[in-house]
């Protein structure tokens, strides 16, 4: 065990944030997955229902893993090996993603899947480590920092691909653009930069419960029974167990978001591909700004109250990203043309609704992880922080499936964004019973 609220070791830690971040921003959020809904599968709304399935698959798999890959790191201190194997097949899965071209879309989701998982697996125990690493009276602000350094991550990283890969008439080492080979590239530059900045967590943090050395073997016996036992202690503590439940409402619709976002600007706002990259970068500036400044918040007013906000404001966001493109038109034919400024238009709308998404999704996710360390028990920290896993992906499928679903029935992607309203909702008001 180290000594909690220490410089070196929470930096470390955070700068795991600021590593992995690059993935969820260029792959998962604003360049593969528009990549791949636009130019590899065979149509837009065909790949909108691709891409639903690999990330609901992703939730899937996840939710049924993480408690269980918990327990075995409770028995055999196991957490610091796992999460540097995950880092590891994430990071090589992504360069991968360079590969998949035009109609090979099973080639290309099945490298997205994996490393997806990997991405997720690793993220569960970087999250068991922050009770660990810092005391309760800092808790806010330290998840706040590895938040704060994650958007950082994920900003610096969309602008080196903006700048030399994708906003550039000559790609650095020779990309292609016709083939879209630059768009492609954008991979390799995540999992190299995954790599080198995962290495002051991996190395330089120490297992803090390696003194348990039961025989795998006899923890893979005790695991099913110790996650059975988990249950019935999580429904024992009331606090949790509610605070549980309305995270897998407002936690899947942020997936939801987040997986179909760039998606969703691209294809019914029409963003270009450079102003996807800029709406990312714009993103992340103000979604690195949000977690850091509500860090504060989250230790002065409490980590409900700062969840609280987001999800009413995410929930705004999303309906005005949902009207973004019949208002402009429905104002023109109630008021007039001569009467509607000329920046009253879908693209300054759906603007509008990043802002609100940008400030608000950060809190949300760094006060969410906060307020599970500050409510849970001391002892089988790694156990509970894989339930905080399974609360955010037991039910994550459904929000991409429903979106997918939905926009493959309506022929409309506006159709899956109010099923994101929907989900927001129910997770406010089961958030007030906690």
């Amino acid at each position: 065990m180290f000594k909690k609220d220490n410089k070196a070791t929470i930096w470390s830690w955070a700068l795991y944030d600021f590593a992995n971040s690059a993935f969820t921003t260029l792959v998962v959020t604003f360049v593969y997955g528009t990549y791949f809904t636009t130019s590899i599968a065979p149509t837009e709304i065909e790949g909108t229902q691709w891409w639903s399935w690999a990330v609901s698959l992703t939730a899937i798999v996840v939710a049924c893993i993480s408690p269980f890959l918990g327990a075995i790191a409770d028995g055999v201190g196991a957490r610091k090996k796992i999460m540097t194997i995950s880092t590891f097949i994430c990071v090589c899965a992504t360069a991968l993603l360079f590969f998949p071209i035009e109609g090979q879309v099973i080639y290309a989701l099945l490298l997205f899947v994996i490393a997806n998982i990997s991405f997720e697996i690793g993220t569960v125990f970087c999250n068991a480590y922050l009770p660990d690493i810092s005391s309760e009276k800092r808790m806010g602000k330290t998840s706040g920092l590895a938040w704060g350094l994650g958007y950082l991550g994920g900003l610096i990283a969309l602008a080196l691909s903006l700048v030399f890969l994708v906003q550039t008439e000559t790609p650095i080492f020779g990309f292609d653009i016709d083939s879209g080979e630059h768009i492609r590239a954008t991979n390799l530059l995540v999992a190299a930069w995954f790599f080198v900045f995962s290495m002051p967590l991996i190395f330089g943090v120490k297992e803090t419960n390696n003194n348990k050395t039961a025989p795998l073997k006899t923890v893979l016996q005790q695991a099913f029974q110790q996650l059975k036992n988990t249950f019935l202690k999580v429904k024992d503590h009331q606090t949790i167990y509610r605070f549980l439940i309305a995270r897998l409402f407002y936690n899947d619709a942020l997936v939801t978001i987040f997986a179909f976002g760039g998606i969703y600007a691209s294809t019914t706002v029409g963003f270009s591909f450079e102003e996807i990259m800029i709406l990312g970068i714009v993103l992340n500036v103000l979604a690195g700004l949000g977690a850091f400044i509500f860090g504060y918040f989250d230790d002065s007013v409490g980590s409900k109250k700062v969840v609280n906000w987001s999800v009413i404001f995410l929930a705004i966001a999303c309906l005005i990203a949902v009207l973004s493109p019949e208002l402009p038109g429905l104002f023109e034919l109630i008021f007039g043309g001569s009467a509607i400024p000329q920046w009253f238009n879908s693209k300054s709308l759906f603007w509008i609704a990043a802002i609100f998404i940008g400030l608000f999704s950060g809190p949300n996710q760094s006060s969410s992880r906060s307020l599970m360390a500050r409510i849970t028990p001391e002892k089988n920290r790694n156990e509970f922080f894989g339930f905080y896993a399974f609360s955010g992906k037991a039910t994550a499928f459904l929000g991409p499936l429903l979106f997918g679903m939905a926009t493959s029935f309506f022929n409309t992607q506006q159709a899956g964004l109010l099923l994101v309203i929907l989900l927001f909702s129910c997770g406010y008001l089961f958030l007030k019973k906690v």
